[in-house]
């Protein structure tokens, strides 16, 4: 056989320092996955599901920078890929997709699997376009991979599955495609304006996010300077909780108050690289505020905003900082940095292990993976309440990391997450943060760590419940109906599926259940049987919360189930104690 288009497109990811491709085989892709086997460079990583595929990309992609590859076959294989690509572009790392079609002569006539992925793909991605001529094939992916790199988003190429097999011979050899790094920083007039809002207030906080990733000491610097308390959003914790004397935690639905009352009191705002998205946690009207973000089309979307900054928070921050008047009056900022010490006291009670008789509580849980893990994990979580407790347990320290699906909010993101995080980082410690929702909607995953040899350590939140469902639908007022989970032993399915398994059903196993999955030279599974009725309260209850509470209540002893309200209260008794 001679060199082929897919010859071509995988010596172009491999030159372009891919390593390997998530996906499932199918007859359309098998042009391409020959091709990787004949090149060897590129490692074909077989998931059971292509929604994991994408996940496993967006993974690898968050935590490298780099680009990362999932590709489907035609109509339901590329199909399945959606998910994980929306959780991709919004968290808005570069990911590649190679989606295969349908022969070229059938497409429009209704044929076998036909899709239009051009069109399915669009809303969830930078760049898609489908090749219609093997001559398209090596230009259009090298358009794809620079697209999703500079833009930190999703590229699908679309390929007729017949053009990986067509002709291939181009003269040369295919060069690299590399990210860039620019410097972007606004304009003087615009820091002057920004200056002087700052200048002028009294009581100045910042929110920080994920757009400080690179920029931790310009964002203290900042803090420092105007001697503003630091809140941060939930993507922006790993990169802004540690080595930061400002820090005054999370706001939001799964914040601190402390955090929140910072936002509430404040006399002015400044926003480093955050998208945060709940607009009723941000400052009244009156309150200025000034957004930094290298993207200009973001400031303005969640609250009015007076000085916009387009550029990046460190050479925003440099700029910045030379502008400002020194401060020495700390008031605010310690009297909001107190507040979060007591806050994170409380949160230290509610992590206790309790007596033999009690149900396992979350919070001791996420506790005591955050003291075994190791100082550069990355973890990952489910979306819910595995989410609440990484958010309030895990400790930052700059090497570690916290990989979700924070802005999609997708469920069963944590294992295919870690799959694509310890692929490309072999010698990483990385942990799983598992709803047994989460991990039961993904269940075949589990094969795949073993398949792939890769030695995740899961450890699933186990209540029997869509616990955070419930809380929504207690919050509402609306009786708990649907969420309930069939009981499984999820560690004996790991053992069964050939990895580590441990059951805990009470607080004196954990520990040493932990110690044995995490030196277990393996894939592992710790399946933690934790309390259903736990509340994790948001850092604000408001009176249309307090009154759903009230509902519910009268509304589930009505319905004859009275019992739960007991368990409720019996399980959250020492947050009144606290």
């Amino acid at each position: 056989m001679g060199t082929t288009v897919a010859d071509v497109m995988v010596a172009a990811l491999a030159a372009s320092g891919v390593r390997r491709v998530y996906g499932l085989p199918g007859d359309s892709l098998n042009g391409f996955t020959d091709a990787l086997r004949r090149n060897g460079s590129v490692a074909w990583a077989h998931v059971r599901h292509e929604e994991a595929a994408a996940f496993a990309a967006a993974g690898e992609a968050g935590v490298t920078g780099r680009l990362a590859v999932a590709v489907g076959s035609c109509g339901p294989g590329n199909l399945h890929l959606i998910n994980g690509l929306f959780d991709a572009q919004r968290s808005r790392v570069p990911v590649l997709a190679i989606a295969a079609q349908i022969p070229r002569a059938e497409i429009g006539g209704g044929y076998f699997q036909e899709t239009h992925p051009q069109d399915l793909f669009r809303e969830c991605s930078v760049y898609c376009e489908m090749a219609s001529t093997p001559e398209q094939v090596p230009r259009l992916l090298r358009i794809a991979m620079r697209t999703a790199l500079e833009r930190e988003g999703v590229a699908v190429l679309v390929v007729p599955g017949e053009l990986f097999l067509a002709d291939g011979s181009l003269p040369g050899t295919p060069r690299p495609v590399i990210g860039t790094h620019s410097h972007v920083r606004p304009g003087d007039a615009a820091l002057a304006r920004a200056a002087d809002v700052l200048n002028a207030a009294e009581r100045p906080a910042i929110l920080g996010g994920a757009g400080c990733r690179d920029a931790h000491d310009e964002a203290v610097a900042l803090a420092d300077a105007l001697k503003a308390p630091m809140v941060h959003s939930l993507r922006g914790k790993d990169c802004l909780e540690y080595d930061n004397p400002y820090n005054v935690g999370l706001t939001g639905l799964i914040g601190y108050s402390s955090g929140y009352r910072a936002m509430e009191h404040c006399d002015a705002l400044l926003m480093l690289g955050t998208d945060f998205p709940y607009r009723q946690f941000y400052p009244g009207a009156d309150v200025p505020v000034v957004q930094v973000d290298v993207r200009g089309e973001n400031i303005g979307r969640r609250t009015q905003v007076d000085v916009p900054l387009v550029g990046t928070v460190k050479d925003t921050a440099a700029a910045l900082l030379p502008l400002l008047r020194p401060r020495s009056d700390r008031s605010f900022a310690d009297r909001m940095a107190g507040h979060y010490r007591d806050v994170r006291a409380h949160l230290g009670h509610l992590a206790e292990g309790g007596s033999s008789d009690e149900p396992m509580h979350p919070q001791h849980v996420a506790a005591a993976v955050d003291r075994i893990a190791g100082p550069d994990a990355v973890f990952t979580a489910d979306v819910g309440t595995p989410t609440v407790w990484a958010a309030r347990y895990l400790t930052m320290n700059g090497r570690r990391r916290l990989i979700g699906s924070f802005n999609h909010g997708s469920m069963a993101n944590a294992l295919p997450h870690a799959i694509g995080i310890q692929a490309s980082h072999p010698g990483r410690q990385v942990v799983a943060f598992c709803g047994d929702g989460g991990l039961t909607m993904l269940l075949g995953e589990l094969i795949t760590l073993r398949q792939l040899d890769l030695p995740v350590k899961a450890v699933v939140f186990n209540n029997s419940a869509l616990a955070f469902v419930e809380l929504e639908m207690k919050a509402a007022g609306i009786v708990n109906y649907g969420t309930g989970l069939a009981d499984a032993d999820l560690a004996g399915i790991a053992r069964a599926a050939g990895l580590f398994g441990a059951r805990v059903d009470r607080a004196d196993q954990l520990g040493e259940a932990l110690a044995e999955a995490f030196a277990h030279d393996g894939p592992a599974v710790v399946d933690a049987r934790t309390a259903r009725h736990e509340l994790s309260m948001p850092p604000k209850i408001t009176l249309e919360q307090l009154k759903g509470f009230t509902l519910f209540a009268t509304r589930t002893i009505l319905s004859g189930r009275a019992d739960e309200i007991v368990e409720l209260a019996r399980t959250n008794l020492r947050e009144l104690r606290g």
